[in-house]
């Protein structure tokens, strides 16, 4: 019984996180309840990193790579708040 409540509070826990990737500096930029709504934010953010690549490019921006993978609230850090697409250009990052 004690193995049940365990992962039912487990499953409660879980998101999934819209990670963004700089080199080896790892961000997690926004987290939801579900991977589809996961993947339709990370959908958003390449695509804004695309409207905007010839800028970042002229600029000698670093451009994020945005990855999803599930993640536990109690991982997130205790001051976490969510990045935007591109954050890094406002010192956000």
């Amino acid at each position: 019984m004690e193995l049940t409540a365990d992962r039912r509070k487990g499953s409660e826990d879980s998101l999934w996180a819209v990670v963004a990737v700089i080199g080896r500096v790892i961000r997690i930029a926004e987290i939801y309840p579900s991977r589809a709504a996961a993947l339709r934010d990370l959908a958003w953010r390449e695509g804004e990193v695309r409207a905007y690549a010839g800028f970042l490019e002229r600029a000698g921006q670093v451009v994020p790579r945005y990855i999803v993978r599930p993640i536990r609230r109690t991982d997130l850090p205790r001051r976490w708040k969510p990045l935007p697409a591109l954050g890094f250009l406002n010192g956000n990052w």
